[in-house]
């Protein structure tokens, strides 16, 4: 069961509290954060619920959807807020519940997008009821707010190195796993794209294929910004990983058309692994397998709070 450390009081319908709940993940990051949330929920006027397993955010958003919450807030990280969309959409509650986040992670990006980079920022954006109707991809019956890539290890999903970041932006953590993939051998793969302009077809063998809503790989803006109706769609093609990152810094800092790495805009994607193997997938840094995989749009799907400098 879950845990609700709310300091108590009414829980009928009219009480604030039961409109608003925050699923809080204690340990996230450094876990240092639990007790400084527990208190401004308390003074913003959250009921706060904890995870205590994988998986039980998302379980504990279907309750507060099914209990009538209005706004529910997630505090963790890109992991946390995963799963928490996960739950509103199982429970079908995305036109009912506003949404919320609380950045308690080690990068916290998708926080970072909405123009949130701390707990007080989180809950000062929730009082301010600034709100944004933001797209949504679905992996098949899955879905995911930053992105979702194939090919590369899971652990390049999450941007590292702080000093390579300021300097060249979100794909840094492309270039890092593109370092630490020397032994990757790619993924063979058959990819048909439905942008503006008809379908894209590709097939080959790709070190990464990296799809992004609320996340930009190569372009100027870190991240993009969540409401065109379209993925950010990046294709790199299996080539030595130095000449890979060659490839993108070109594009990044010199915005230039390279041989070996392709973007677009798709609505739609249909990815089939072209050999028996289920290919690799990290959706919002969660691992996923498939043999073949489905991913949509639901442009402006989720209601979600900002900060004054978020999306866009």
């Amino acid at each position: 069961m879950s845990r609700d450390v709310s300091g108590g009081g009414s829980t009928e319908p009219n009480d604030a509290a039961a409109r608003r709940r925050l699923v809080l993940n204690p340990t996230s990051g450094d876990g240092a954060h639990a007790n400084r949330v527990r208190e401004l929920a308390d003074e913003y006027g959250f009921s706060v619920v904890e995870t205590e397993r994988a998986g039980h955010a998302s379980e504990l958003a279907e309750t507060a959807a099914a209990d009538g919450v209005d706004l529910l807030a997630a505090c963790g990280g890109d992991g946390t807020i995963h799963e928490v969309v996960r739950g509103l959409v199982a429970a079908d509650a995305l036109d009912d519940v506003t949404f919320c986040v609380i950045p308690a992670g080690t990068a916290n990006l998708y926080a970072s997008g909405l123009g949130i980079r701390s707990v007080r920022e989180g809950f000062a954006a929730a009082e301010r009821g600034e709100t944004r109707r933001l797209d949504l991809g679905m992996a098949g019956d899955e879905p995911f707010v930053l992105s979702a890539i194939a090919g590369l290890p899971a652990e390049a999903s999450v941007a590292t190195g702080s000093e390579l970041k300021a300097r060249i932006g979100t794909f840094a953590f492309v270039i890092e796993g593109l370092r630490a993939a020397r032994e990757f051998d790619g993924v063979q793969v058959a990819i048909a794209a439905d942008t503006d302009d008809g379908t894209y077809a590709w097939r080959g063998e790709a070190l990464s294929v990296l799809v992004g809503v609320l996340r930009d790989f190569t372009g100027e803006n870190d991240p993009s910004n969540a409401e065109t109706g379209r993925f950010e769609v990046t294709i790199v093609e299996q080539v030595p990983p130095t000449d890979a990152v060659a490839e993108l810094v070109e594009q990044r800092l010199l915005d230039r058309e390279t041989p070996h790495v392709t973007t677009l805009e798709a609505t739609a994607l249909e990815i089939d692994a072209r050999t028996d193997e289920p290919v690799a997938f990290s959706l919002d840094g969660e691992r996923r397998a498939y043999d073949h995989l489905d991913i949509r749009i639901r442009p402006a799907a989720l209601r979600a709070c900002v900060g004054t400098d978020g999306v866009g």
